[in-house]
C-alpha cells in the first residue's frame, strides 16, 4: 500500500529500507523521500519502521549463537 503519496513510497519499500539497514526516519526520509513534504505519512512510516525493526530484533533472539 502506498504510505507516502507526495512521493509515491508504499510499505514494501519502507521495509526494504529497513532490510538494507535503515534504523531511523531520518534515514528514511534521506532514502525514500518519506515525509518530506506534507508530513502526514509520517505516523505510518514510523510504525513500519518500529515493527520492522522489532521483527529484526526477535529474529536475532530467536537464533541460537555459533
Amino acid at each position: 500500500m502506498y504510505v507516502c503519496i507526495c512521493n509515491a513510497v508504499t510499505d514494501k519499500q519502507i521495509r526494504r529500507a529497513v532490510a538494507d539497514g535503515a534504523q531511523s526516519m531520518r534515514e528514511l526520509r534521506k532514502q525514500l523521500g518519506v515525509c518530506s513534504d506534507c508530513g502526514k505519512c509520517g505516523p505510518c512510516a514510523r510504525e513500519i519502521l518500529r515493527d520492522e525493526r522489532l521483527e529484526q530484533a526477535a529474529l536475532l533472539n530467536a537464533c541460537p549463537a555459533a
